[in-house]
């Protein structure tokens, strides 16, 4: 059932604006008035206050008396996913064979709106910098497992996705321009899977393959991020690709 489908006499309006107010927050936004708060949830003033209010005593947000910020309980929320999803603990042994294969971590991505939120991994990241931990969002259009997964949507979903995004750029390298993404996207969709470099790292190589369930649909995308250093492009996929194809080929009877 979609929003839209949903009875008005079984929505919860006070649930969504605490929920936006949560989401208010960000690495941008670390600590905020409630005047801020409103301004970013959508909220008027004296809402967003009690809500602020609500949810200082609930324990989700701390107060200095003017700013607010996340406590530590929110992450007792995300976490629930991890530990009651059937996704991730299906995927687990098969990205330890896929990890042990090619010696990197491997990591098992979704779409969420725009971003791309990473909800499994194995493996040990040899340079720290190269990784991301559980839970980690990241715009879908700067990293391989989302052009990976973008390329499977229809081109009018892509077209207005595309003509939705805020641009920022995190790397002398980034893609700032609609039309240069779109090229991605239709690369990725013509080869079946996904490569990016220096996007949001200088020096990291992404690749990534669509993970389809027996419909045919995309529901994830498999990835390992890579220290450039001396491996050519071509050298890097050529040691990745069998193995990521190979495992995204038997999971298809899985999911």
């Amino acid at each position: 059932m979609t929003k839209s489908e949903l009875k008005k006499r079984d929505w919860i309006a006070g649930l969504e604006r605490g929920l936006a107010i949560l989401e208010s927050f960000d690495n941008q936004h670390p600590r905020m008035t409630a005047t801020q708060a409103a301004e970013r949830s959508g909220l008027t003033l004296s809402a967003a206050r009690r809500y602020l209010l609500t949810l200082e005593h609930l324990g989700y947000l701390y107060s200095d008396g003017r700013h607010y910020g996340l406590t530590p309980r929110v992450l007792k929320v995300g976490w629930s996913y991890f530990d009651s999803a059937a996704l991730p603990r299906l995927l687990l042994p098969f990205l330890q064979r896929a990890s042990a294969a090619i010696n990197e971590s491997v990591y098992v991505s979704v779409l969420d709106n725009h971003d791309l939120v990473f909800i499994a991994k194995n493996g040990v990241t040899r340079l720290m910098t190269t990784g991301f931990v559980l839970g980690a969002r990241v715009p879908a259009h700067l990293v391989s497992p989302g052009i990976a997964m973008l390329a499977a949507l229809p081109e009018e979903e892509i077209q207005a996705r595309l003509g939705s995004l805020e641009f920022n750029s995190f790397t002398p390298h980034t893609l700032l321009d609609a039309g240069l993404i779109h090229a991605e996207i239709e690369k990725a969709r013509a080869a079946g899977y996904a490569v990016l470099e220096q996007q949001l790292q200088v020096g990291v190589r992404g690749i990534a393959v669509p993970l389809k369930n027996r419909s045919g649909k995309v529901v994830a995308a498999m990835s390992v991020s890579l220290p450039m250093l001396n491996e050519k492009k071509e050298a890097a996929v050529a040691r990745v690709l069998p193995v990521f194809q190979e495992i995204a080929n038997t999971l298809i009877s899985y999911l």
